[in-house]
């Protein structure tokens, strides 16, 4: 066996630089009041010692614990199977890093879930929490409110009676959404369908928006909700070609759900593009490239907005505007 050095302490630290333990516990802190050059010593004291603050004893004393708690709205079997929640937490991760704050994963199944996050949240473990992937009538918000933490939302809040100030990142989902419609209509195609995400959630009923927004009064069968997931695009498109074997374009509302679309197209010997055309959203390129054909989709950065979140919580999210909205972009492959 081998003997483990003996941890420096906030002691050993101010014999070496010749201070008061006061001094020196300001100094790696952050505090004020310090001149220069007694900065410059305990610096070079904690470098020589190889001096480590204890994060326990340290936030007690700045009421900071360097910790983010990232809540995440589905069930672990949909996070790490789903590319752009491993995109937004690159992203949120990147950002904390560089400032050195760790990131607190917590993911929501069931009731007693929300509990759990609830009093997590509540018992002075992080500073602040960076949410995404809310559904309508979801407990999270009120208990996050109840918790008291400074908070940034990714993605249009759902709730509508005006009393709650918050933050949040979104993409242009309804803009993106008129756009991918348009280029549809633009290519000649007139019987143009959607799937749509889980409309429980505000992504995907601002994209059902934007479809309509370009084809108005829409024959209802051409219409069917989906989950943001390969499988309901799947069912989706087989309830689809049975309503409406006419069909000739497809905004899918995620490249999740363009893909089970694109699988059956083919199982029913569909040509895409020739006779069915078919757009997704996100621009998610493990799965827009790889799709056969390779898929004619609206990108959103998904990286950038994990990114943004992290930084207005980190800068102070009562400092923040209440809202931020990315611009999307059009980006054509085959599909077409």
């Amino acid at each position: 066996m081998t003997e483990t050095a003996p941890r420096p302490t906030l002691e050993a630290v101010a014999e070496r630089a010749g201070v008061s333990r006061a001094t020196v516990s300001r100094v790696v802190n952050g505090g004020d009041g310090v001149r220069e050059p007694l900065v410059e010593r305990v610096r070079r004291a904690v470098e020589e010692l190889g001096y480590v603050p204890n994060q326990a004893a340290r936030s007690l004393v700045t009421r900071r614990h360097d910790a983010i708690a990232v809540v995440v709205a589905e069930p672990e079997t949909r996070v790490f199977a789903d590319p752009f929640f491993a995109l937004q937490l690159r992203g949120i991760s990147k950002e904390l890093t560089s400032h050195d704050n760790q990131l607190v994963l917590l993911l929501t199944e069931g009731r007693d879930d929300h509990a759990r996050v609830g009093r997590y949240l509540a018992g002075g473990h992080v500073d602040g929490a960076l949410v995404f992937s809310l559904h309508l009538n979801d407990p999270l918000p009120g208990l996050i409110q109840r918790a008291g933490i400074p908070t940034v939302f990714g993605g249009r809040p759902g709730w509508s009676d005006g009393s709650r100030d918050v933050v949040f990142v979104d993409s242009d989902n309804r803009g993106g959404a008129r756009d991918a419609v348009r280029h549809l209509v633009g290519l000649g195609r007139t019987r143009v369908a959607h799937i749509t995400g889980a409309l429980d959630q505000t992504s995907a009923a601002d994209r059902l928006e934007g479809f309509r927004d370009v084809v108005g009064d829409v024959d209802p069968r051409l219409v069917v909700e989906g989950d943001f997931t390969p499988a309901g695009g799947e069912r989706a498109m087989r309830e689809l070609l049975d309503r409406c074997p006419d069909v000739d374009a497809v905004f899918a509302a995620n490249d999740l759900t363009a893909s089970g679309a694109l699988r059956v197209l083919r199982e029913r010997g569909r040509r895409v593009p020739d006779d069915v055309a078919v757009v997704g959203f996100d621009d998610m390129l493990p799965v827009a490239e790889q799709t056969d054909p390779p898929l004619t989709t609206i990108r959103q950065d998904i990286e950038e907005m994990g990114r943004l979140m992290a930084r207005l919580l980190l800068r102070g999210a009562g400092d923040a505007p209440s809202g931020v909205v990315l611009p999307t972009t059009l980006v054509r492959r085959a599909s077409a």
